[in-house]
């Protein structure tokens, strides 16, 4: 890899730090091709990307970065996964992590907070983005549908009592 090039690649490094909701560094030593490839089509799935960095180059486009804390994980054969969304990289990582036990997950960084082992695992159980919007739009629609049925209560009670009173009325 020439010069270029690797500026090139610090310089999407450094576009990926920025704008990532969530970063995680792990360790993916003796995982498979066919694994590797498991774990992209589950991060593509769920909106996250893989990445694999040279570890000098990812510590270069980390300076100056909030997540700069992060950079003493880059040791080793490490993969980046991240993801707008601030839970749905740890959540992937999580997930796969469970299924593959070669895979070490060793931290990451949500904006400017580092994250350790433990804290990659509370954020990736934490709802994500469309389940906290689901959640928020069903607290906005319940009242409106609460007052809808509560409208509505009243003519249906005055419908049974006049059946009721005709029925009665029929029967007399």
């Amino acid at each position: 890899m020439d010069r270029a090039q690797k500026e090139k690649v610090v310089d999407e490094l450094g576009q990926i730090f920025e704008s990532s909701g969530v970063v995680v560094v792990s360790r993916y030593e003796g995982l498979t091709v066919a694994e590797m490839t498991d774990l992209r089509a589950r991060a593509s799935a769920a909106e996250t990307q893989v990445r694999v960095a040279k570890n000098r180059l990812a510590k270069i486009a980390l300076q100056g970065k909030e997540c700069e804390s992060i950079s003493s994980f880059l040791e080793g054969m490490t993969v980046l996964t991240y993801s707008e969304d601030p839970v749905a990289a740890a959540k992937v990582i999580e997930d796969f992590a469970k299924d593959n036990k070669k895979l070490e997950i060793l931290g990451g960084a949500m904006g400017g907070t580092a994250l350790d082992r433990a804290g990659v695992e509370a954020v990736s159980k934490m709802p994500s983005r469309d389940e906290l919007i689901a959640s928020i739009v069903g607290c906005i629609g319940a009242p409106a549908s609460n007052i809808a049925g509560a409208i509505g209560a009243p003519a249906s009670n005055i419908a049974s009592i006049l059946s009721s009173i005709e029925e009665k009325a029929e029967a007399a």
